[in-house]
């Protein structure tokens, strides 16, 4: 979809760069994101979820060079980063070594890591791209209920709280699959 063509692109837009929380579709279900350097932002959408902070987050980004910043990738092979960049863009998230200097701990949680993707959905590409960094992720939905598939599933579990980015799920039915960067070692199967 064109963001020309979907009248909700830019007023969610405006919402990030208000340190607001938004809704949009990903490649299995509507995620919730926010700025990633915005505390306040951050907060809300924990808030909203009711996660704890200690949990940590996941960025997804348009580029490997957006997540950079946030991620310290000098601990990673390059075997290790062929195989990262060969499942991406796409619906795999790795696990990597946090910045020290940039990172902050209501992205990281109780870990010296950072669960990081560079997605192939469409909508998503753009609205990073445009936005201009990444975006934090985490599935549309209050902690033990069912994550939101559609728009009119987003409104209905928070209200109208925040700016939903209106397009369709991806064809996957599973949330992505996460790995750690380092050792590859399965988080969570996809």
């Amino acid at each position: 979809m064109n963001i020309k063509n979907n009248p909700t692109f830019f007023s969610v837009l405006k919402a990030l760069k208000n340190e607001e929380v938004i809704a949009y579709p990903t490649e299995s279900v509507f995620g919730l994101g926010c700025d990633p350097d915005s505390q306040k932002a951050v907060n809300n959408l924990l808030r909203l979820k009711q996660r704890p902070q200690k949990k940590g987050l996941i960025l997804i980004a348009a580029s490997y060079q957006q997540l950079q910043p946030y991620i310290n990738d000098e601990q990673v092979s390059t075997e290790q980063r062929k195989k990262i960049f060969t499942s991406w863009p796409g619906h795999f998230t790795w696990v990597f070594p946090i910045s020290i200097i940039q990172t902050p701990s209501w992205l990281s949680g109780e870990f010296n890591s950072l669960a990081v993707r560079v997605s192939a959905h469409p909508l998503v590409r753009q609205l990073c791209s445009c936005f201009g960094k990444p975006l934090v992720s985490s599935s549309a939905n209050i902690t033990s209920q069912t994550p939101c598939r559609t728009s009119r599933e987003v409104v209905l579990q928070f209200g109208h709280q925040l700016s939903v980015l209106s397009g369709n799920v991806g064809r996957h039915l599973k949330p992505s699959e996460i790995r750690d960067t380092l050792t590859d070692r399965l988080i969570r199967a996809g």
